[in-house]
């Protein structure tokens, strides 16, 4: 893997699906709204493009955590802002607020699908509403759907953008990054993006499987000739194994004959 794997990925599709979002958020029309959406399923490399977007447009960018409540929220996006936040929630939105709108940074707000407890997603509009930065929400495919539960929210969305499947080209940028020296037959790489089913992070995984099985074999190109039927990551939880499935067997068949003696 490179030192830093972000500055190779500017042209997988997603990157410049989202920032090609946030430009038309900033430079909306005067009275056009600030929010929008981009939303997907997981492992389309979403917070990757939301990485990528904080380092070339100086985005703030706050994931949120399973646990979170609106003052942690609020406290994140200070300490992003460079801010010591202030000791109760209300106080923290006012030095947010106040922060975003002179400095005018996009806020992306990732795994926003955790937005809608507590109400932290009336937070987020506030924010928007006080500072007038775009605010991009960032979530899985069912967070547009999720978002009609709050028409002030809903209703401030610019536009809702999907991520897109990976492609070839992802697939030929992410090779360098996870497969780097080794040569990869077109057959394979048609096969590994096919088993990853548009995942991004599942082609990550492929690749740097097929690095390893290279490695270890001492090959420098691989072609399906060379891999010979092996498996690639799907996502899919691996059967169980025959003993194992046995074993189970046996012991409810013993469990029922104790019953019927019982």
């Amino acid at each position: 893997m490179t030192d830093n794997p972000y500055h190779s990925v500017a042209p997988l599709r997603n990157v410049s699906a989202l920032l090609t979002l946030v430009d038309r958020v900033q430079t909306r029309d005067f009275g056009l709204p600030g929010m929008a959406t981009f939303y997907g399923p997981s492992g389309y490399g979403k917070s990757s493009a939301a990485t990528y977007t904080q380092n070339h447009c100086g985005a703030i960018h706050v994931s949120i955590q399973p646990l979170w409540r609106s003052k942690q929220l609020l406290s994140c996006i200070a300490v992003e802002l460079g801010l010591k936040p202030a000791r109760t929630a209300s106080d923290i939105f006012e030095q947010v607020a106040a922060n975003l709108g002179r400095m005018q940074r996009p806020l992306l707000i990732d795994e926003a699908d955790r937005l809608i407890r507590d109400d932290m997603v009336e937070v987020v509009r506030g924010l928007y509403e006080a500072s007038e930065v775009p605010v991009i929400l960032i979530g899985e495919e069912e967070l547009p759907t999720t978002l009609m539960r709050w028409e002030r929210v809903h209703g401030r969305m610019l536009d809702w953008v999907a991520a897109q499947p990976a492609e070839m080209a992802d697939l030929n940028q992410l090779a360098p990054i996870y497969c780097r020296d080794i040569g990869l037959g077109e057959d394979l790489k048609a096969a590994l993006l096919k088993a990853s089913a548009g995942s991004l992070r599942r082609i990550s995984t492929n690749l740097s499987h097929v690095k390893t099985t290279a490695l270890e074999n001492g090959w420098r190109t691989v072609s399906l000739r060379e891999w010979q039927g092996r498996s690639f990551y799907t996502g899919e939880a691996p059967p169980p194994r025959q003993e194992a499935a046995r074993t189970r067997a046996r012991q409810q068949i013993a469990a029922r004959q104790v019953r019927r003696v019982s």
